[in-house]
This record gives structure tokens, sequence and C-alpha cells, in this order.
């Protein structure tokens, strides 16, 4: 999975259509969404995926976070009695 930001729509709009052209050429046919809009554009090319956003709109998902090692937690306590 590959993540990036581009500057505004246009631009992530602009890198989208740019990357989908060199995998056409590397004879892989993507899928993508988003283009239109060009707040989050998904390029499916099979084994990769490539989310392109405006940084707001990346900032809001925060999908690195769902890959992130998880915060250490001090161990709790135990409450009983022997």
């Amino acid at each position: 999975m590959i993540l990036a930001s581009g500057t505004s729509a246009r631009a992530v709009a602009a890198m989208a259509e740019h990357l989908i052209i060199k995998l056409k050429v590397l004879n892989i046919m993507p899928n993508s969404e988003g283009q239109k809009h060009g707040d989050w554009v998904v390029i499916d090319a099979g084994d990769v995926i490539v989310h392109l956003f405006r940084p707001e709109v990346r900032l809001f998902y925060d999908l690195e976070r769902l890959w992130a090692a998880p915060a250490a937690t001090p161990a709790k306590k135990s409450t009983k009695r022997a």
C-alpha cells in the first residue's frame, strides 16, 4: 500500500492520471475511484493499492494509524486480595 498527498484536488487528480498512464504502459490495467473530485483517489494496481489525498483529507482519515504499532499501556494492578 502506498499513501501520498498532493497539494490540491487538481494536483491529486493529475498525480493519479500520471500514475495510471505509467501503469498502463507496463500492461497493468488499474481500477481507480475518486479522480473526479480529487480529494481522495484510490488506484488498485493489483498487488499494490495507491491512496492519493489532499492533506486535509489524509489527516482526517489517518490511514497510517491502522498500521501503527499499538502504544504500550501499563499493566493493571490486581485489586483482588488473597
